[in-house]
């Protein structure tokens, strides 16, 4: 048991990955209730603590993410019980967005610090991705308390979107899939979603390719 535990915990980013993805199927399940969104904010927010040990092996310090992530927590919490008050999902938006663009930037120098790719950086390839969505979803949230109407969804029109909603346009946005019936419709919300249609084409571009070529030149070293 003890070396299932120790396997599992020297992939910090698998763990963030796996719960990344088990937190979007559980949302549905706990939106409806104030206590299941804070479960929620602050499951997130503690699983993306554990990439700080990633974090760390990089040049990037570490406490910087711990003085962003722990106001984010806080407001995580507040913007689950008061969900439709401005200030409170702007301030939240203000710690969560450079907090997890913060934790993506240092996870992608973790990636690129040298020239083997392990398992857990082939792991932090994906939780980076999902962090830069996640990112993005509070930036838009942002938009949305200074632009009212910004988004709109056209299979339920009218109001403010939830943060789920939001969460859900930025991953279509960054996966470039163009699913989403959840569009921008003012010129505010539209530049931010063009931005982040970029960084997801230069994601791809950049990370996941660099990790196919070390991958294909280790293959050939090996086989030689």
């Amino acid at each position: 048991m003890r070396q299932t535990l120790r396997a599992v915990w020297a992939h910090p980013s698998g763990i963030l990955l796996t719960g990344q993805l088990f937190v979007v199927l559980l949302y549905p399940f706990l939106d409806s209730s104030t206590a299941g969104r804070a479960i929620l904010g602050v499951a997130q927010m503690a699983l993306v603590f554990t990439a700080v040990r990633a974090v760390r092996r990089t040049p990037a310090l570490g406490r910087v993410g711990v003085l962003l992530g722990g106001p984010a927590m806080v407001f995580a919490i507040l913007e689950a019980v008061e969900p439709d008050v401005d200030w409170i999902v702007l301030t939240s938006a203000v710690f969560h967005v450079p907090f997890y663009l913060y934790v993506s930037y240092a996870m992608i120098r973790y990636l690129f610090h040298d020239d083997r790719v392990t398992r857990d950086e082939l792991f932090a390839t994906g939780a980076a991705f999902t962090v830069v969505a996640w990112a993005f979803a509070y930036v838009y949230a942002a938009v949305q308390v200074l632009d009212p109407g910004s988004f709109v969804n056209y299979a339920d029109a009218g109001g403010d979107l939830p943060w789920f909603e939001l969460l859900y346009l930025s991953f279509t946005t960054l996966t470039s899939v163009g699913l989403s019936d959840v569009i921008a419709v003012q010129n505010h919300a539209r530049s931010v979603v063009m931005v982040e249609m970029l960084v997801g084409v230069l994601y791809v571009a950049l990370v996941i390719a660099r990790l196919v070529g070390l991958t294909a030149a280790r293959a050939r070293r090996e086989s030689s």
